[in-house]
């Protein structure tokens, strides 16, 4: 039997959403992570995880849209700047120095350094990378706007002009982009919605292939 939900169940009415929507909590739907990285006004690396984005290709071109850029943040008030970013995918491996990229934010920082990353210039871009992530989508500024006017958060188009990607994650039959070792994916508050049992935390996945989905 399938539940409706139009308005917050009673169980979440009177939690902490932290700026959520409570339907956040009901779909649990899945994000890729990966860690944005800009150059700062004074002219150090700064690095931001982020998860709520989604991608699209056409024949003018390949497009990461952030959903949720927090307009306060190093990230939006460096892309202002630079109009200029880079999108890194980390491994497991590398996921818990990339979270404490979220503790080495002050301005002064060199916030890929201080969390045991290195830092190197991208090829096309204004930007760092993250030497250790298997993918570096260099990006351009495209556009902004507010979902909803008066927003703190916008949504933002980047334009992908360079792709670094590890040659081993490019083959599936080797280790390939998928599985323990490829994309991390962010699940945010999985849990039940009706008596709020389950996490309280986000969930942090990786993606395993199950079937080919047959010809387009």
């Amino acid at each position: 039997m399938k539940k409706e939900y139009s308005n917050a169940p009673n169980a979440i009415k009177n939690i902490e959403t932290y700026g959520f929507s409570w339907m956040d909590f009901v779909t649990a739907i899945p994000s890729p992570l990966f860690v944005v990285t800009t150059y700062k006004s004074n002219g150090k690396p700064n690095a931001c995880l982020q998860s709520w984005a989604c991608f699209n290709g056409s024949p003018n071109g390949f497009y990461a849209i952030l959903s949720s850029v927090n307009k306060s943040g190093h990230l939006y008030q460096s892309i202002q700047e630079t109009k200029e970013a880079v999108l890194n995918f980390p491994s497991i491996d590398w996921y818990d120095k990339c979270l404490d990229t979220i503790a080495n934010n002050g301005f002064d920082h060199d916030e890929i350094t201080m969390s045991g990353l290195t830092p190197e210039q991208a090829s096309v871009v204004n930007a760092p990378l993250i030497k250790e992530c298997f993918l570096n989508l260099e990006c351009r500024y495209l556009w902004e706007r507010e979902i909803v006017e008066g927003s703190s958060h916008t949504l933002m188009c980047l334009e992908v002009v360079n792709i670094l990607a590890d040659e081993i994650y490019l083959d599936e039959q080797k280790q390939g982009r998928y599985g323990d070792t490829g994309y991390l994916y962010n699940i945010h508050y999985p849990v039940n919605p009706e008596n709020f049992k389950g996490t309280s935390h986000d969930w942090l996945a990786t993606l395993h292939k199950k079937r080919d989905m047959g010809e387009y």
